[in-house]
C-alpha cells in the first residue's frame, strides 16, 4: 500500500509540477503576506495577537498557531478565500487554501520573532518550514537544501538559485500531500459527514505542527527594549 501511494505520489507530482511551477508558492506566499479576502496582512495579525498578549511575543505565537490550526480545520473557510481562484491553477482549491493559511501562521511566525518579510531570505525561510521538520531533516541529509530555515533566513547573501530549488521543492511537497489526502478521504467519504471531519482533523492537525516547528526554527531577533 505505501508502495502504491509512493508511485502515485511521483505520478502526480510528474503530472501537476509543469502546471504548478512557475511560482505558484511564490504567488501563495505573496497573498498571505500582504493579506488576501478575509485574511489580513501577516504583519498586522501578528501585531493583534502581540496586542492580546500585552506585548507577550510568546503567547502572541501560542494564539496565532491556535487561531490559524482552528482555521485550517474549518473547510469552509479555506476553500472560500477570496483570490484563491487565481492561484488555484493544478491543485484543489481547499489545498490552496490551507497552504495559503500555512504560509499566514509561518509569516506571522516570522514577524513576531523580529524578521523582515520583505526580505527574501527570510521568504525562503518560511517556504521551508512549511515542509515540515521531518521533510527539512530529508532535504538537509541529501544536500538538497544547505541549512536549516533560521540559516536561510541570517545567510549574508541572497542566491537566485536557491529560489528556485526551494520553491520546487516546496511544490513537489504540496503535490504529495495532495495525493495522500485525496486516498484518505476517497476512503473517508463512503460513510457520511466522516469525509470532511477527516480532511479537516488533517489539516487542522499538520498546520499545528509547522506552526510550532517554525516557532522552534526561527529564533528570536527582536532588539531587546532599554530600560528607562
Amino acid at each position: 500500500m505505501a508502495g502504491l501511494r509512493g508511485r502515485a505520489a511521483v505520478a502526480a507530482t510528474n503530472k501537476f509540477a509543469p502546471q504548478v511551477a512557475g511560482g505558484f508558492v511564490r504567488q501563495v506566499l505573496d497573498r498571505a503576506i500582504d493579506g488576501v479576502g478575509p485574511l489580513p496582512s501577516a504583519r498586522k495579525a501578528a501585531d493583534a495577537h502581540l496586542v492580546d498578549t500585552d506585548g507577550d511575543v510568546e503567547a502572541a505565537i501560542t494564539r496565532l498557531v491556535r487561531r490559524h490550526t482552528a482555521l485550517a480545520g474549518a473547510q469552509g473557510f479555506v476553500t472560500n478565500l477570496g483570490g484563491i481562484a487565481a492561484v488555484a491553477v493544478a491543485v484543489p482549491a481547499n489545498v490552496v487554501g490551507v497552504t495559503l493559511v500555512q504560509a499566514h501562521m509561518v509569516a506571522g511566525v516570522a514577524a513576531l520573532r523580529g524578521y523582515d518579510l520583505t526580505d527574501p531570505r527570510v521568504r525562503n525561510a518560511i517556504l521551508v518550514c512549511m515542509l515540515g521538520e521531518d521533510a527539512v531533516k530529508d532535504l538537509l541529509k541529501s544536500g538538497k537544501l544547505p541549512s536549516p530555515p533560521m540559516t536561510l533566513a541570517t545567510s549574508p547573501v541572497h542566491s537566485p538559485e536557491l529560489d528556485r530549488i526551494i520553491s520546487h521543492e516546496v511544490t513537489a511537497e504540496l503535490v504529495t500531500r495532495t495525493v495522500g489526502r485525496r486516498a484518505v478521504t476517497l476512503v473517508a467519504r463512503r460513510v457520511p459527514l466522516i469525509g470532511g471531519a477527516v480532511a479537516g482533523g488533517s489539516d487542522g492537525w499538520s498546520t499545528r505542527q509547522i506552526g510550532q516547528y517554525a516557532a522552534r526554527e526561527l529564533k528570536d531577533r527582536n532588539i531587546p527594549k532599554r530600560q528607562a
